[in-house]
This record gives C-alpha cells, structure tokens and sequence, in this order.
C-alpha cells in the first residue's frame, strides 16, 4: 500500500500563510508599429507644415524635410548619444491621452522612447535642393563642346528624381513655389519669354552666394570642435625648446642646446623631435616665449618658442576655407563641389595667397623636423642594432660550444645521461664524514 501524507502535515500546509502577489497600478500596453521619434520644430511654424520626402541634393537619396509654405523649408540635424552609453527619453505630456482623459489638467501622460535620437530642424536654402536640375541643364553641340539653355522651372523640376519625393505635391502651394523660384534667380540668369520665367545656372553666381554663406559662417564663429580640428591643428607649427647652462668662468655668455619638438597634429610629421643649433625664423610674426624656468640662481634652464606663428588673418582665411568647404560637402554634389573649389582658387574676390603661404612653410618646417627624426631615430637603430648582433653571436658561439662538448661524448656517456635515477643516492654520498 502506498504511503500517503499524514493528516497533521497536511492540516500545517493549509495554515501557512500565502504569498501575496504584486499588482501593478498601471497597465502597460504593448508597442505597435516602428518606435517614435523626438523631433523639435520651430515656432514659427504654422500648422500647415508637412513633413516630406525630397531627394538629397548631395547624393540624391530620399531624405526628410520639413516644409512650411509661410516659413520656408527645413532640414533635420540628428544629435545622438554614442553607442557606448546607450540613453533613453521620458517624455509626458499634461493634459491626459484622449483615451484616459478626464478634464483635470494635472493628468499626465508619460511615454519612454527607447533611443535618445534628438531630430532638430534647421533652416536650409531651397537653391541647394534644385541645384542638381540646374548643373545638369545641358545639351551636346558639336563633338565636346556643351551649351546650357534657358529652360522653365518645371523643366528643371522635371530633371530631379521622383522616386519617393513629394516635390510635386509641395509645388503646389503658390508660396513654396514662389520661394523656389525666388531663390533661383541668385544663381541663375533669367529671361522673360511671354507670362513665364526661364533660368539657366551662373557658375559666377553660384560661387558668390555660396561663398557669402561661407563669409556668415565664419564670422559667427566655427563650433569648438570644428575650429580646434580644422583651423588651430592645421596651423600648428614646431617649437624651439632651447636649454641654458650657468655660465662658466663668470661670463655672460651660455651654452645653447636647441632642440625642436612639434605638438600633437594629424600629419605624421608633426610628431617628430628634431635636434639643430639654429632656430626657424618667425613667418608672419617674430618668435615668442610661451614657457621659461628658472633655477634658484635666477638662471633660465629651458625655454620654449615658437617657430612660426600664425596671424589673424591666416586664421581668419583658414575658418573661411574650412566653412566653404563645409558647405560643399554638405549641400553640394562631388563633382560641382570641386569645380566650386577650383573656381575659388582663381576667384579676385578672397585672396588665399598669405594662407597658403603660411601651410607651406608650415609644412617645410614639418619636413625638416621629420627628416632630422628619421636621422636619429636611425642612429638609434644602429647602435641597438649592433647590440643585438653581439647577443646574436655570443648565443652562437655558446651554442657551438655545447654542440661540440656533446660530440667529444662516449656512447656510455650518453646512454647514462638517460638513466632514470630518481629516488637513487649520489655517489658523493657514501663517503661523506660519519
């Protein structure tokens, strides 16, 4: 007969108390459909305003936009946190869901976004949008050569692709069209023919506008980022580290040991360490003192200079170059980008000849100091070199010796070498002292 629990142990597991099981006040409903996204728009923008899909004027892929026909157009600038700190949003709002709404202001309705992507809309000028139409209104004439003709706004609208756009919807609206058309005149020449606007690209033009905005937008001063690895790095230039000795004798004359070191920059040269007697005449300015030390005597043991120091001028031609090219490649196809940067390079407006000058000598100081490296960095080499060749031949001849001493062995020799003799007594042991 099977054993059964008894009565009393029964009757216990009945008066033990049970758990009370946690119930949560709120009921989370799952999430349906791709997660949102947190995106700030401005205020001025009314009601009306959509948000579209356009081709991108760099590459022609469809991107999103955000259109108002009263405001104008803009462009969405993604802020993300990195990848190795993942955050997230709580957002809420007052006012109670439409579901659960029940007039009391205080009621609030919260929501957490699982990435902390931060959309912001930011202006854009609608010229770069229709550009790609503009730079591609062409038609053969003869064998090479290529003539561009006056042709209307929709004849140009026509020229950009229509997969997943909206452009034609968005053209529609007399005031976004308006706008469109209005800033295509800054970069094209325009004829009337009849009730009806034609335009054809001006390269000149095109330059000018571009350049103006890279003029605004270097004026209101690059971001700290931007201007420390595009402006201050590239016009970083050696130092002179000079070192003093007490003069000897009571003369006034000292020993002078110059030593040139370049900071931390992008190009390998600049991690260089030249040693030289003369130091680099200044360029743009004379040589300055940033850093001395000084001894209880009062006498100066190191001194650190400046080679070549940059103007403000220099400075200023380079935040303009580095915002014109970032415009390009931001706004502007490849091919028209760099026909922008030739065009600037022979342009009468913006002289870049002491900016140029400047990186070059620069760069020759660059070169002579990783030059001068290589010199001692080979030196080095060299006597490392000839100190791992002496280990090499003393290991050699060692070997030699062991090779040799083994071959003079007698068979017996080597056989008893191969003896187990663990656990046996030394010879040397039985005539020890008793």
């Amino acid at each position: 007969m099977p054993r059964t629990r008894s009565t009393k142990a029964g009757a216990a597991d009945s008066a033990e108390p049970a758990t009370p099981v946690s119930s949560s006040k709120f009921a989370l409903t799952p999430a349906a459909g791709p997660p949102p996204k947190l995106f700030i728009l401005p205020k001025r923008a009314t009601p009306e305003a959509r948000i579209v899909t356009l081709p991108n004027p760099r590459h022609g892929q469809p991107a999103r936009y955000l259109v108002c026909p009263d405001t104008g157009i803009y462009e969405f600038t993604k802020i993300a946190a990195p990848s190795t700190t993942p955050r997230s949003w709580l957002v809420e709002t007052h006012g109670g869901s439409p579901e659960t709404k029940t007039g009391n202001a205080k009621d609030i309705n919260a929501q957490v976004l699982m990435g902390a992507e931060l959309y912001i809309a930011t202006s854009i000028d609608p010229v770069f949008l229709v550009l790609p139409a503009l730079i591609d209104s062409q038609v053969s004439r003869g064998s090479n050569e290529k003539k561009r003709l006056f042709l209307s706004s929709d004849d140009h609208f026509d020229k950009l692709p229509e997969e997943s756009s909206h452009l034609s919807e968005i053209l529609r609206w007399e005031k976004t069209r308006a706008l469109i058309e209005r800033r295509m005149t800054a970069i094209c020449d325009t004829v009337e023919a009849g009730d009806e606007s034609m335009f054809r690209i001006n390269e000149s033009k095109l330059l000018a506008t571009v350049l103006g905005k890279a003029q605004r937008m270097s004026a209101a001063g690059l971001p700290n980022s931007m201007a420390d690895k595009f402006v201050k790095r590239p016009l970083e230039a050696p130092v002179i580290l000079q070192k003093r000795s007490p003069p000897v004798n009571g003369s006034q004359s000292e020993a002078v040991d110059s030593q040139v070191s370049t900071p931390q920059t992008d190009s390998a040269a600049s991690q260089s360490t030249v040693t030289t007697t003369d130091s680099a005449t200044s360029f743009t300015s004379q040589a300055s003192t940033a850093a001395t030390s000084f001894t209880e005597d009062g006498l100066a043991t190191d001194t650190v200079m400046n080679t070549v120091e940059a103007s403000a001028e220099v400075v200023k031609l380079q935040s303009l170059r580095v915002a014109f090219d970032f415009i390009c490649s931001s706004y502007v196809a490849p091919v028209t980008a760099e026909q922008l940067r030739q065009q600037l390079l022979t342009s009468e407006s913006i002289d870049f000849a002491p900016l140029d000058k400047y990186l070059a000598k620069v760069a020759e100081l660059r070169a002579e100091a990783f030059a001068s490296r290589a010199t001692t960095d080979f030196s080095r080499k060299r006597a490392y070199d000839e100190e791992e060749e002496e280990a090499r031949q003393e290991k050699k001849r060692k070997l030699e010796e062991e090779k040799k001493r083994k071959a003079n062995e007698s068979r017996g020799v080597r056989d008893l070498k191969k003896v187990n003799t663990s656990g046996m007594k030394k010879l040397s042991h039985f005539f020890k002292a008793k």
